[in-house]
């Protein structure tokens, strides 16, 4: 991980998450890109307040915002970049994206509630929206060092060796052991030894060699609560997940496991999107 970049808005969840993002970079060596989207205020526009004062307002935002990157640079002693932004969230971010070549993109994840469920929130949006990891910080989360990556796949629907890849960037920038954990609905595929060990050994072996991993595989209708279990069992740092994409109304009634995941997680949640095979 050569450049990570994390969002504020100077909540107290997107804070958090500047500040576990900051530590993970001191850790890895990477530079953080600390990235804000000014929003005008709803009181603001209904005022109609003046162009000079619109201006100062925005003055005062960017001095917070760099003042607030010169801080993390002084605490932990990273390489720290500020990039301030006005306009529409999804494009704003991409273009971040870009202009740093950033390989992972660190955002707060709100504590559970009716409305998040049922609509989900920038953070869940955004692991749908756009192509690069995310990395989601559960709400009290703090920074401890990563020992301990839970993979949690649908590897018999195809191992990309591209999101393995992104797996063992992870890892390896940490220093960590990595569990690659499969809940397989289907009993009738252990019985025949169609495993995701058995199907994708090799490319578990060619990607991950050189590092410490370990495959499990369990039968169970319950995939989240068997997730759950295996954080709990290994003392989990970091859940890693692949969000598969619904249409709207399917998303109603079929929510995807990385949004629960996201929004229920008690660690961190580093969701890798697939690539599509021209890629």
């Amino acid at each position: 991980m050569k450049t990570i970049i994390v969002a504020t808005d100077f909540t107290p969840v997107a804070e958090n998450a500047v500040e576990y993002a900051a530590a993970a970079a001191r850790q890895t060596g990477a530079k953080l890109v600390l990235f804000h989207l000014y929003t005008v205020s709803v009181h603001a526009v209904n005022a109609r307040v003046s162009p000079r004062a619109l201006q100062e307002m925005l003055d005062r935002n960017k001095e917070r915002f760099e003042a607030r990157g010169e801080a993390l640079r002084q605490a932990y002693q990273i390489d720290v970049v500020v990039d301030w932004y006005i306009g529409d969230f999804y494009e704003s971010i991409r273009a971040s994206i870009a202009r740093f070549d950033a390989s992972l993109v660190v955002m707060g994840m709100a504590a559970k509630s009716l409305e998040q469920d049922l609509l989900g929130n920038t953070t869940t949006s955004a692991i749908h929206k756009l192509r690069t990891p995310i990395l989601a910080i559960p709400q009290g989360a703090t920074f401890k060092g990563v020992k301990q990556v839970l993979f949690a796949c649908d590897m018999l629907q195809g191992a990309q060796r591209a999101v393995l890849g992104k797996v063992r960037e992870v890892a390896a920038g940490f220093d960590a052991d990595v569990t690659i954990f499969h809940v397989n609905k289907t009993i009738s595929k252990i019985k025949s030894g169609e495993t995701a060990m058995a199907l994708h050994g090799e490319a578990f072996d060619e990607v991950f060699g050189g590092l410490s991993y370990y495959y499990k595989e369990v039968q169970s209708k319950a995939v989240l609560d068997e997730i759950n279990r295996e954080i709990k069992a290994i003392s989990a740092d970091i859940l890693v997940m692949v969000p598969l994409r619904y249409g709207f109304w399917s998303s109603l009634v079929h929510k995807s496991k990385t949004r629960i995941m996201a929004s229920e997680s008690e660690i961190p949640l580093l969701s890798i999107p697939l690539v599509k095979e021209e890629e």
